[in-house]
């Protein structure tokens, strides 16, 4: 096996874990949450995939793009929630039931509207562009849907075991992600840098600023829920987008660099929302707490 090879089986087992974990500490009810609101569940499917693919598809007609920024936004765009976002929403205030419910959900539409999108930005383009149901359902199933369920399923015939072993695990899926993207990050991080001149960064940015900004608009009422579809707006699956970009695009390795350090570009421009959401959340927190006090009191 090859250290490439290695690298990246080191990445895949290390989301497979850290979904698994998730599912550990998640309920059955967790996963049905956006089930039972089928308008939320709308709401988010605009947020996610047809808002941001109409901006992807317009900056890429109306702009005189290098061919691998406009292939890196279009992918991004049409591919689902990231295995590594539901632990970051919860932390920033979010709803976990919301977070996981939308990973699942995501991740199970975009093998029918992955391919569709697809179709219709090829026909735009006047190109034949395809991605076949079947290479977007093995990186979704492999990383998200089986972890997830059989994660939910030990919680639910072994609890004490869940609720002993997700903490572990977790701790060792960030771990080895992390020992396992760094090569990939330097690596690609030449290519990428090649690009900046092209405005990559700013693109980048204003992907997930807009997507931030769209998915809390979109929410609904609840604040917390609020916080995760706005993450989820402005964060993709590189692995989907990965794959849709080197079916159509084999010869464009920019692209991928461009995919990847999305994440990077990502995480950084949403720290200010998160520290404003969970600033929000702690302080809703507090007084609640402090009501129930004075309830108790009297």
């Amino acid at each position: 096996m090859t250290v490439q090879e290695l690298i990246k089986l080191g990445i895949t087992v290390s989301l497979v874990a850290l979904v698994f974990a998730l599912g550990l500490k998640a309920a059955t009810g967790d996963l049905l949450y956006l089930v039972k609101r089928p308008g939320e569940m709308i709401r988010s499917i605009i947020s996610m995939n047809i808002i941001m693919l109409i901006f992807a598809v317009g900056v890429a007609l109306l702009f005189p793009l290098a061919i691998e920024i406009k292939i890196a936004l279009i992918a991004l765009a049409v591919s689902p929630v990231p295995p590594i976002l539901p632990g970051k929403q919860t932390k920033a205030g979010g709803t976990q039931s919301f977070a996981l419910s939308l990973l699942i959900v995501a991740s199970i539409a975009a093998i029918a509207l992955v391919p569709i999108s697809i179709g219709i930005v090829g026909s735009l383009f006047h190109a034949e562009y395809y991605m076949p149901p079947a290479r977007v359902l093995r990186p979704v199933l492999v990383t998200v849907i089986a972890p997830l369920l059989v994660g939910v399923l030990v919680r639910r015939l072994l609890p004490a075991l869940a609720a002993r072993i997700a903490g572990p695990i977790s701790l060792f899926a960030v771990i080895l992600l992390v020992v396992a993207a760094i090569p990939v990050v330097f690596t690609s991080g030449v290519t990428f840098w090649g690009q900046v001149g092209n405005g990559v960064i700013v693109l980048l940015a204003l992907f997930t600023a807009l997507g931030v900004f769209v998915g809390h608009l979109l929410g609904g009422p609840d604040p917390d829920d609020r916080t995760v579809l706005a993450l989820a707006t402005g964060t993709r699956h590189p692995a989907v987008a990965m794959a849709i970009a080197s079916l159509n695009f084999p010869d464009e390795k920019a692209a991928l660099a461009v995919m990847l350090w999305h994440l990077v570009i990502g995480a950084i421009v949403s720290i200010p929302y998160v520290r404003w959401r969970r600033a929000l959340h702690d302080k809703a927190a507090t007084v609640e707490s402090d009501r129930q006090t004075n309830r108790v009191g009297r």
